[in-house]
């Protein structure tokens, strides 16, 4: 094996499944088990005004990413799993996390301005 570019963003990808992994498993645990609503569905660093209403998504997100990340892990580390099985797996489970946090963050806090009814508006000035 020649240790070139792709070697080593290989190594890169797989020990970064670690840490990702273990910070996605430690949202869970706040959401489930500490009922730390905090980091639910944050848009600019503030949580929506009702967060328990999307902790469930969250947690499915969170628990979901996490468990396929672990799959990726282990098939790597038993060798069941080819190159471009676990990377892609990891690759796609990445993204897909990004942009559902991110569609559930957009949503959380998604309002709707009120405009006053036609037939209530003020004196018209002449």
């Amino acid at each position: 094996m020649v240790f070139d570019i792709s070697v080593a963003m290989t190594w890169i990808l797989f020990l970064a499944l670690f840490p990702i992994s273990f910070f996605w498993l430690r949202h869970v645990w706040r959401i489930a088990v500490r009922k730390d609503l905090s980091e639910v569905a944050l848009k600019r660093g503030e949580p929506p005004a009702n967060p328990q209403k999307y902790a469930p998504y969250a947690l499915a997100i969170n628990l979901l990413a996490s468990i396929f990340l672990i799959v990726a892990i282990f098939g790597v580390v038993s060798g069941s799993m080819p190159y471009e099985v676990w990377s892609a797996i990891a690759g796609s489970t990445i993204w897909l996390k990004l942009i559902l946090d991110f569609a559930l963050s957009r949503h959380a806090h998604f309002k709707v301005d009120k405009k006053k009814p036609a037939g209530k508006a003020g004196p018209v000035d002449k």
